[in-house]
């Protein structure tokens, strides 16, 4: 089958193209690809059914070529019109991010034209669209949904405190579904108090963007705790990765019973059937000849009042080894001075986890480096950490 390489985010090139893919005979779509990165890479051919291959290197910096079926694609959005209704999708993400592109697939299977955003991401902007998208058939209002990153609702909340139209565009949507990374306990009690219908979803470009709402598996979503690795199994697990079979073999395994699994590399654990994802398995340090779990860290951090969206890394520390970071935008904090924060911090890291965790520094910048999907930046990150003495 042949590859279309697309290396833009503009939904109006994306679109049509996926449309053909999906619904369609094709070509399958080559997101996040160039025409040059194709041939170079021997992959102008794809698996028989594929719709898309995301090229992606997560917030660790190592890419990958996820291949996506039609089938898994087309299975996750009806799975997700089954768990939260049908109507129509505004785009607020890249769309050649999964979370991005499943809003897209959602319109395409429900027969509905989306809402489009492009551009940088503004309040104004996305309540405009938000507020044009409401419409009724019949005389009854169609629901309306969106996808967004945390960070986009931290905007969108601060918005909305001066900004009536931002609030009601908030309140429109039937569903409001947010993924990509943990959301923060303070900001999704923020968004409730605003009038967002928010739910949480988890998962990732293996299995079609999120599959578990709220930590409650999607229909025909298989979830299993493995050495206490969360584990996922269905119909929208992603075919492998273009290319290399050892990755695929590594990531994907078969049960005895015939099931395949995706190894997702986080530690949870699922508790009255509901799945609760305590990070990264290998987001692990040393301090001290302690393991360190930096999710952990950055979850408590995030619960302080002022660092609601602050990233914690890692870096090498002449005393314990290693050592945790704090990285903030500095229009979160508070007005409060940078030792006041950095107590309050480890005050509370000290009394969740434990003394030894407890981050050395906090560093205030600008603006959080990003990833197109809206993710932190980790690496950036990290590289901006070891060159602040």
């Amino acid at each position: 089958m042949k590859l279309h390489p697309v290396s833009g985010d503009d939904p109006r090139d994306i679109l049509p193209a996926l449309r053909a893919a999906v619904l369609g005979a094709g070509p399958a779509l080559g997101l996040g690809m160039t025409d040059a990165d194709a041939r170079g890479g021997g992959v102008e051919e794809v698996p028989a059914g594929t719709a898309a291959v995301i090229t992606t290197s997560g917030s660790t910096g190592v890419p990958k070529r996820v291949v996506l079926s039609r089938s898994a694609l087309t299975a996750s959005a009806l799975a997700t019109a089954a768990r939260i209704g049908d109507g129509a999708w505004l785009l607020a993400l890249p769309a050649s991010y999964v979370a991005g592109l499943q809003v897209l697939v959602r319109s395409l299977v429900a027969d509905r034209q989306p809402g489009l955003l492009s551009g940088p991401f503004q309040p104004q902007a996305f309540a405009s669209a938000a507020l044009m998208l409401v419409s009724s058939e019949n005389g009854r209002r169609v629901p309306t949904f969106t996808s967004l990153v945390p960070a986009q609702l931290v905007r969108l909340l601060d918005a909305a405190e001066h900004d009536d139209a931002v609030r009601a565009a908030l309140r429109s949507f039937a569903a409001i579904l947010i993924g990509g990374q943990a959301l923060p306990a303070a900001v999704l009690e923020r968004a409730e108090s605003a009038g967002a219908r928010i739910v949480r979803t988890y998962g990732a470009t293996e299995t079609s963007g999120g599959c578990v709402y709220d930590g409650v598996p999607l229909d025909g979503v298989g979830v299993r705790i493995e050495g206490g690795e969360v584990q996922l199994s269905g119909p929208t697990l992603a075919e492998g990765y273009l290319g290399e079979p050892a990755r695929t073999d590594a990531s994907f395994v078969m049960a005895p019973d015939g099931t395949r699994w995706y190894r997702t590399g986080d530690a949870g654990l699922v508790e009255d059937g509901v799945l609760r994802v305590r990070g990264r398995l290998d987001n692990v340090i040393v301090s001290g000849g302690i393991n360190v779990s930096l999710d952990r860290v950055e979850r408590v951090v995030r619960s302080v009042a002022g660092l609601h969206s602050a990233v914690v890394v890692g870096v090498p520390d002449d005393r314990w080894g290693e050592a945790s970071v704090i990285v903030a935008a500095r229009g979160e904090a508070l007005r409060r001075s940078e030792a006041t924060q950095l107590a309050e911090a480890r005050a509370a890291v000290a009394a969740e986890i434990g003394a030894h965790a407890r981050p050395s520094r906090l560093i205030l910048v600008d603006e959080i480096a990003a990833l197109p999907s809206g993710k932190p930046d980790r690496e950036a990150i990290r590289r901006l950490v070891a060159g602040h003495r």
